[in-house]
């Protein structure tokens, strides 16, 4: 069994507790390692680290920094197979979507926030004197707290740090207490990039003692933090004592509106697809349908036959489609919430239970008929793969009842008319919306959600300015002269 050290100013040390805590197997509820719990001194030792090596990593070129993160996205190339299995196993998430968020969503990201390094801009902006010049520029934060969720946590770690590294931050990483083992793997192939010592951190343990000490810490210049609203409220709480600024994605209650015109076989694939990725633990994915009263028993009939193929099982297997919640917490709550459906008057068409296994956190694929739109599975995340599905008569109720969400992140449309279309664009009130698609965001795009979906954003262009603070310098020249 692995046993895990802090990564602090470039070394593996011992947290000052001498504590450990196990990291579970979803799969198989088996202890894989174990994880130092770190302290208040250790988080503001790695704060303190970050905070003298960011002096010099600001004045480094933006071009030599980029230099870092390719080798860093490099290394992660060459370990992809085990950066995968680590995942697989701590997370429960399928083999192909694990080599996927390595590959595709982490080395890919790392990349592109290198190649913004020529194009870090500032503007020129007209003075209303003569001889001025208005100067706008993007200067670096200072230390950037990142504080992760189990869901994507390889890829979180990417999200947080390549952008803030490339705009002359530094950081410290807090890793999910359920998936910090993917971190430490990271942590090591930095280590081996030459990375300056203290530019990036990783200090494992309890979000009440290292997450509160990152958010409260003053020499902390913005914390970014994905996971639930009441954490991000906490983080906000805390963070306010110094103004420090924050970036919370705090989750989604995403619709997916299917129309009388849409093709349903292609909205029964992107809508399953979406709900059963990664198990339904992703705060994008479709958790709710409205689908016009002209095509509901079909697309019942199409959405609860695709939901039943899903294979689920053993996630380091090829053929699987879906593996398990991420504990048992997980696995009661999801339970729960679809008994109180039923409770309250949804039927049941497939799934609904825990899976029959000795082991494991396993939840059939669930759909839902005959929901209300005042209904708890309407309203609130369940974070499983569970499907509630409403009718509605026309696209103005269809748009009430999806913008009636204390969320707003995603969003979908399933229609080939061009009007129903552009309607959902302009007055579906989330910050993303996918029509004819799964719920699936771009890394050029720009991640941000409305409401107590968050503050702040990710990706793109929009994303790396996050990580900046702007300096405005008013050049008077030419004084003297007539």
């Amino acid at each position: 069994m692995k046993r895990y050290q802090l990564f602090i100013n470039g070394k593996f040390v011992d947290s000052s507790s001498g504590k450990f805590f196990n990291v579970i197997n979803p799969s198989t509820e088996e202890t894989i390692s174990e994880c130092p719990e770190g302290t208040v001194e250790d988080t503001r030792k790695a704060i303190d680290a970050a905070y003298e090596s960011q002096k010099k990593w600001a004045k480094l070129p933006a071009i030599e920094r980029a230099k870092y993160l390719r080798k860093i996205a490099d290394g992660v190339r060459k370990n992809a197979d085990m950066l995968a299995m680590t995942i697989v196993e701590e997370q429960g998430k399928i083999k192909s979507l694990a080599h996927a968020e390595v590959i595709n969503f982490t080395a890919d990201y790392i990349d592109y926030m290198a190649e913004w390094a020529r194009r870090l801009e500032g503007e020129i902006i007209p003075s209303d004197r003569p001889n001025e010049n208005i100067l706008l520029y993007r200067m670096p934060i200072g230390v950037v707290a990142g504080i992760l969720p189990w869901n994507f946590p390889f890829f979180l770690i990417a999200r947080k740090m390549a952008p803030a590294l490339i705009t002359g931050n530094t950081v410290v990483i807090k890793p999910s207490s359920d998936t910090p083992n993917n971190a430490f793997e990271f942590a090591k192939i930095v280590a081996e990039t030459g990375l300056p010592a203290g530019v990036f951190n990783v200090v494992s343990g309890k979000g009440s003692v290292v997450g509160n000490e990152l958010a409260s810490n003053p020499k902390v210049g913005m914390v970014s933090f994905t996971g639930s609203v009441e954490t991000g409220s906490k983080i906000m709480e805390l963070a306010s004592k110094n103004i420090t600024k924050v970036s919370l994605e705090l989750g989604g209650k995403a619709p997916a509106i299917v129309m009388d015109d849409a093709d349903i076989d292609l909205a029964a694939r992107a809508i399953k697809e979406s709900r059963i990725l990664n198990t339904g633990q992703a705060c994008n994915c479709a958790e709710r349908v409205y689908v016009h009263e002209k095509v509901a028993e079909e697309f019942v009939e199409k959405i609860t036959k695709t939901m039943k193929k899903t294979m689920y099982g053993d996630p380091s297997k090829e053929e699987i489609d879906m593996g398990p919640l991420i504990n048992s917490n997980a696995l009661k709550s999801v339970d729960s919430m679809v008994e109180h459906a039923i409770e309250q008057g949804a039927k049941l068409i497939t799934g609904g239970r825990a899976e029959d296994r000795k082991k494991g956190f396993f939840y059939k694929p669930t759909v839902l008929v005959n929901c209300k739109q005042d209904m708890e599975i309407i309203h609130k995340e369940i974070f499983g793969p569970v499907l509630p599905i409403i009718k509605f008569k026309d696209l103005d109720e269809a748009i009430e009842m999806a913008n009636d969400s204390e969320y707003g992140l995603t969003s979908s449309i399933y229609t080939q008319n061009i009007d129903a279309a552009m309607r959902a664009a302009n007055e579906l009130k989330f910050g993303e919306t996918y029509i004819n698609r799964e719920n699936m965001e771009a890394i050029q795009g720009f991640h941000a959600g409305w409401r107590k979906s968050g503050i702040g954003g990710d990706d793109g262009k929009h994303g790396v300015e996050e990580f900046t603070n702007t300096h405005i310098v008013y050049l008077q020249y030419n004084q003297n002269k007539k």
